[in-house]
């Protein structure tokens, strides 16, 4: 399912003008309704008055997912009296509303029609502005019509126009509708990629609701490969938004991811709960896209928990809209709702009938999903490709330029330096031996290289035997017994919580053992850029929360939300997971876990403190030491490669900071690093 409507709809800034704070349906319409009456008494209103068309446009956007119809009259109107005040802007954001009408209704012939033709007057008056928003609605109704290749085509386009116009709002909304677009292909890291970058532009706009629309979609992806506990956390986060701020269509859709979130858990009860508070929302909504999935995921959760009756009464009206607005795959899922049931039910003859409509929708997705998938992929290269070009050609004239001042300044160098020739030969000379002096060098550094790096293949193949091997074969080894008959069930069962520990360890151990691997064999590249410290230390903590109830340990973060730092985001987050996973391996049950930071002038200074078990001198002098394999246990002989305080050291280093141990035996440890404040001059870089 597409998000592209939902995004674009927070694009319109002017109702602001007129509105303060919109808190739901009816003091939408009562606010805009009041300034429109004022219009309408005779000695108020004239056609020519724009105040009074930007406000008929205004309440049409607002009442779109409300009174769909309203919007359609709204708009028809605003378009009447634009053209006879001849107001090109008011124009071109009716025809918009008529296009918005006709794409919510799956009119997808009529909506190109009108968002072609918003486009062309906004080109026309150039109102970059409406441009934006026309060339992100026509691309959008591409790709709700299936034709992926124009829809990226229109996007990329919409990226480079909102970079030249400075427009960061419009930038982020156009690179979460490509992600929305490789989620629809289920290339998810392709779509994670760019939901990244949202995230980064995000943070720099600062606004808490267009975060929390794209947390709202990351968590949809999250649960769509099965990342339950990361699409619960984004869920949760994005609802708390938007009732604080009451933006009801995005409620209603974060309230269906969370549906399916608990529907992957297959906690039906609970899956049932959250899809009925969406069902209440959409009852004051006009969203028939928007209710597909929440139908879809009602019968799922029925029939998982054997009602049928409910389960075949929420497929068939989810069928009936998806036939209604021909949207194949909303059809193609409950078709194998539909046959599930009915096979139940021993109605065969219905159920195979379904049956065979399930695979043909299936066939025809499948075909379409690989040539999408291939356009899709081939539009973007070519794109690059045409953008290379450009670049090519304007390198081309430029070199040929130089080649002329540099034949000019030939000529005359040729003529001024005739006579020291001999000189010029023994000059060659010199640098031709400093050349192979230093590809000598060059080689002798790149022999000792080859040889570190053995030396390093060898440690790698080492740790892998240790400390991983043993796990695994522990794990082969009970899988063996229990297959064989040697335990039954129940003994199984006693062994999961070690399984469970087991399997997080070798998880943390190989994430620490494949990232230091790289630095050492191929080098790390390090990207810096502007990283909000606070929320990358909060969803650490989110992420451990479990290890430390475990333990009966308070992890407690003091850091401000707006401590911001310039740092590669993936490396730094390497460095904290790691610290925090120690403090909470070497920290005893009902211990405590603090992070704060410390600012100065040109860095922040990182804490990460705990109540444990300590160190002496001797075990400080080894745990930071190049290429060490230093392992220890934890309070509850929790094991470690030893690879990720030598990891954590290198991370720290390349992003210009330093990194250093306070400890006591039986007092507790405190691990500090410092990392480079973001400046005005790295966000206008970044």
């Amino acid at each position: 399912m597409f998000f592209v409507l939902k995004k674009c709809f927070f694009l319109f800034g002017m109702v602001v003008l007129f509105v303060n704070q919109i808190q739901a349906q009816v003091s939408i319409k009562d606010s805009l309704t009041e300034r429109l009456q004022a219009f309408d008494q005779p000695s108020a209103i004239q056609m020519k008055d724009t105040v009074y068309i930007d406000l008929i446009n205004a309440l049409g956007r607002k009442l779109r997912f409300y009174q769909s119809d309203s919007l359609l009259q709204l708009s028809q109107q605003a378009l009447q009296l634009s053209k006879k005040a001849n107001y090109a802007v008011g124009e071109g954001r009716a025809l918009l509303g008529l296009g918005d009408y006709h794409s919510d209704r799956g009119h997808h012939t009529e909506g190109v029609f009108y968002y072609e033709k918003a486009l062309q007057l906004s080109r026309k008056i150039e109102h970059q502005k409406l441009i934006l928003d026309a060339q992100n609605s026509l691309a959008g109704e591409f790709a709700y019509e299936g034709d992926y290749a124009k829809a990226l085509i229109g996007y990329l386009e919409g990226i480079d126009l909102a970079k030249a116009y400075g427009d960061c709002l419009m930038l982020s909304i156009m690179n979460e509708n490509i992600a929305n677009l490789y989620v629809s292909q289920k290339d998810y890291n392709q779509a994670l990629e760019f939901y990244n970058q949202v995230k980064k532009i995000n943070e720099d706009i600062g606004n808490e609701i267009y975060s929390a629309e794209t947390m709202s979609n990351m968590a949809s992806l999250y649960a769509d490969i099965g990342q339950l506990d990361y699409a619960m956390f984004n869920a949760n986060s994005s609802i708390t938004i938007f009732e604080k701020h009451k933006i009801m269509d995005w409620l209603a859709f974060a309230y269906e991811v969370k549906g399916k979130t608990y529907l992957k858990k297959k906690k039906f009860k609970w899956a049932i709960h959250w899809y009925k508070k969406c069902e209440e929302l959409h009852l004051n909504l006009d969203d028939e896209r928007g209710r597909i999935d929440m139908l879809n995921g009602m019968a799922e959760a029925y029939f998982g928990l054997k009602q049928d009756d409910n389960s075949e009464r929420y497929a068939l009206e989810a069928f009936e809209i998806s036939n209604k607005i021909q949207f194949m795959e909303g059809k193609q899922k409950c078709a194998k709702t539909l046959y599930k049931i009915q096979k139940n039910k021993r109605n065969y003859a219905t159920s195979l009938k379904y049956l065979e409509l399930y695979q043909k929708l299936s066939d025809t997705l499948s075909r379409n999903e690989n040539k999408k998938s291939l356009t899709l992929l081939k539009t973007k290269v070519q794109h690059e490709k045409q953008k290379e070009r450009l670049i090519a050609q304007n390198n081309k004239q430029l070199a040929e330029q130089r080649n002329y001042v540099y034949a000019s300044l030939a000529i005359l160098i040729i003529f001024a330096m005739g006579t020291f020739l001999l000189r010029r030969s023994e000059r060659i000379q010199r640098r031709l031996f400093a050349k192979l002096k230093d590809k000598t060098v060059t080689l002798e550094k790149t022999q000792d290289e080859l040889r570190e790096m053995n030396r390093t293949k060898d440690k790698l193949f080492s740790i892998i035997g240790h400390d991983l091997r043993g796990p695994i074969g522990a794990f082969q080894g009970l899988l063996k017994l229990f297959k064989d008959g040697d335990i039954g069930q129940d003994e199984f069962m006693e062994f999961m919580p070690k399984l469970r520990n087991d399997i997080d360890h070798i998880s943390f151990t190989l994430n620490n053992l494949l990232t230091w691997g790289h630095t050492q064999m191929n080098g790390a590249t390090t990207n810096p850029s502007v990283v909000g410290l606070g929320s990358m230390v909060k969803d650490n903590i989110n992420l451990l929360s479990e290890i430390a109830e475990n333990k009966s340990i308070k992890l407690v973060s003091q850091i401000p939300s707006n401590t911001m730092v310039w740092s590669d985001s993936d490396q730094i987050e390497i460095v904290i997971r790691n610290l925090i996973s120690n403090a909470l391996k070497f920290t005893p049950e009902n211990g405590l876990v603090t992070i704060s930071a410390q600012e100065n002038k040109e860095y922040w200074q990182v804490s990460i403190r705990d109540t444990g078990i300590g160190m002496d001198e001797q075990t400080i002098a080894k745990i930071f030491a190049m290429n060490a394999n230093h392992t220890t246990y934890g309070t509850n002989n929790e094991k470690g490669t030893g690879l990720g305080l030598s990891l954590c050291k290198e991370m720290v280093e390349n992003n210009r900071g330093k990194i250093w141990v306070e400890s006591l035996l039986r007092k507790g440890s405190t691990f500090h690093f410092t990392v480079p404040k973001a400046k005005k001059l790295y966000r206008k870089t970044g």
